[in-house]
């Protein structure tokens, strides 16, 4: 396990001890707070030097450290199993925990929740949506950065950056996240080059490094010139893609480095703008969001700085696309159809960025070409 030790250590065990968190004025929108002692546990379910999901939370987390009277207490490669358990309570007991960042989607249930059950002094938040007041412990909860808007941006740099007009995408799973990228990527590719294909392929699970490079060798073999991906560590899909002299985006953290020459640029998640607000809420007493989400217009996503592989038209029409999501703008509407031809938003309908119609998307956009089975 590894953590920080601030210089507020003696403060903070003793604060623990007490079963007390002693609160003094925050300063600025995050509250540099003068807190007499916060501890935060964050759990990863791979390295933290992922080039991926794992990375973008230790970015935060590194973040988060900086926060004066805040320690951050990290472990990394826990597996979705009783293991998970064990280092929450660990955290708890031995550090004085009193929230829990549980960053993997199998941590959630039972694990997350029987945590909660049994520290109800302790706040529990998960990285993905599935909190219900109806059935889960009002000490636990979800936040969730809509990542598909950056993707979109991916999209329109993309769009304008091909010359073969031939786009791949390499997904893990066809559930409802992962497909609300793929579409948003494809949409932004058309809106800006109506006459764009996205090619698909399903590797199967999340991390899967010699069935990734396969697919990133296919693609590039089928005349794609730019890839993108929805896997935990993209780092296999950027190197392949920058060997075989193919443009790329990125996907959860920044892989800049790993393309000098064919990176466009990518969409991350700013996990620390949630982190922060959360640290600063509990050092000012107050009650933690059980559902919390947003995109760009709570700063919760960004898109990493343009790289070679952008050209001038795109970087214009990326950073306006960015632009309209900071202020809101909605950017799904009908009329739209899915790959088979069926529509799925009418003419004239505009879907609301916030609208769980997004959530709960089941379907590929037209212009993809590849199939959910």
């Amino acid at each position: 396990m590894s953590k920080l030790i601030l210089n507020r250590r003696s403060l903070l065990k003793s604060a623990a001890a007490a079963g007390a968190l002693t609160v003094a004025p925050s300063i600025g929108r995050f509250g540099a707070a003068e807190a007499a002692g916060l501890t935060i546990g964050i759990i990863y379910v791979g390295p933290r030097d992922d080039f991926g999901w794992n990375q973008a939370h230790a970015v935060a987390a590194k973040a988060l450290k900086a926060v004066p009277g805040v320690t951050v207490v990290e472990e990394e490669n826990v597996p979705e199993t009783i293991a998970v358990q064990k280092s929450m309570e660990s955290m708890i007991k031995l550090e004085g925990a009193k929230l829990i960042f549980a960053t993997s989607f199998g941590y959630f249930d039972p694990h997350m929740i029987e945590m909660a059950k049994k520290y109800p002094d302790v706040e529990f938040r998960h990285a993905i949506g599935l909190w219900s007041k109806d059935k889960h412990p009002m000490n636990a909860g979800s936040y969730y950065a809509y990542l598909h808007q950056a993707h979109y941006v991916d999209g329109i740099a993309a769009g304008l950056s091909t010359k073969s007009n031939k786009l791949g995408f390499i997904a893990a799973k066809p559930i409802s996240s992962v497909l609300q990228n793929i579409n948003a990527f494809t949409m932004g590719v058309r809106k800006v080059n109506p006459n764009a294909t996205v090619q698909l392929i399903f590797t199967g699970d999340w991390s899967l490094p010699v069935r990734e490079a396969e697919a990133a060798n296919a693609l590039a073999d089928a005349g794609c010139d730019v890839l993108t991906c929805h896997v935990d560590s993209p780092k296999v899909v950027v190197e392949t893609a920058e060997k075989r002299g193919v443009k790329v985006c990125g996907h959860n953290a920044s892989q800049a480095p790993l393309a000098p020459k064919g990176f466009i640029t990518g969409a991350e998640y700013k996990w620390e703008t949630i982190y922060k607000s959360f640290a600063d809420l509990l050092a000012k007493g107050q009650k933690l969001p059980n559902f919390e989400r947003g995109g760009y217009d709570k700063d919760y996503v960004q898109n990493t700085p343009f790289g070679a592989g952008a050209t001038e038209e795109a970087k214009k029409a990326a950073t306006a696309a960015i632009a309209d999501l900071k202020a809101n703008k909605p950017y799904v509407s009908g009329p739209l159809k899915d790959n088979k031809g069926n529509e799925v938003v009418a003419a004239g309908k505009v879907i609301d960025n916030y609208d769980v119609f997004l959530e709960t998307t089941s379907y590929l956009v037209e212009g993809v070409q590849g199939s959910l089975t």
